[in-house]
């Protein structure tokens, strides 16, 4: 019988809409909720039941290191003016194996960047200029 092992995290790829920035160093994916409403009628026993509520989908965090493309501080730029309405993409998340197979995969819905944070400056290390975006949306699906 085959092992089946699981996936490492190590290799990944992110396709945003219309966007080619590539070399992502990090991508966190939010945890996906459900809230739970108690509800009691006058007759029911002293317990309350639970009934599904509101879905809550977690942001996504990205970092990379910085080069010269300017395309996803544009996007949250856009944002920041007012651009939601057109601002809204499709992100999809792709873990890879060992061999270059994409092996499991997240696709993220109407996401828009919320956060925009470059890493502070210190002339005195040697690290990688960082920058973050963090992304807000209306859905996590794994597709694979």
């Amino acid at each position: 019988m085959a092992r089946n092992d699981p996936i490492r995290n190590m290799r990944f790829r992110v396709e945003i809409d219309q966007i080619t920035q590539a070399y992502f160093s990090e991508v966190m994916i939010g945890e996906t909720t459900n809230e739970a409403i108690d509800y009691r009628e006058g007759i029911d026993p002293t317990h309350v039941r639970k009934l599904p509520g509101l879905t809550k989908y977690g942001n996504i965090t990205l970092k990379w290191g910085v080069t010269d493309s300017q395309e996803l501080y544009e996007w949250h730029k856009k944002i920041v003016g007012g651009g939601i309405k057109e601002g809204r993409k499709s992100v999809k998340i792709i873990v890879i194996d060992e061999a270059g197979a994409d092996k499991a995969s997240f696709l993220v819905s109407e996401a828009w960047p919320t956060k925009y944070d470059p890493s502070d400056l210190n002339a005195k290390g040697n690290e990688v200029f960082i920058e973050l975006l963090e992304l807000v949306n209306e859905g996590i699906e794994r597709t694979r």
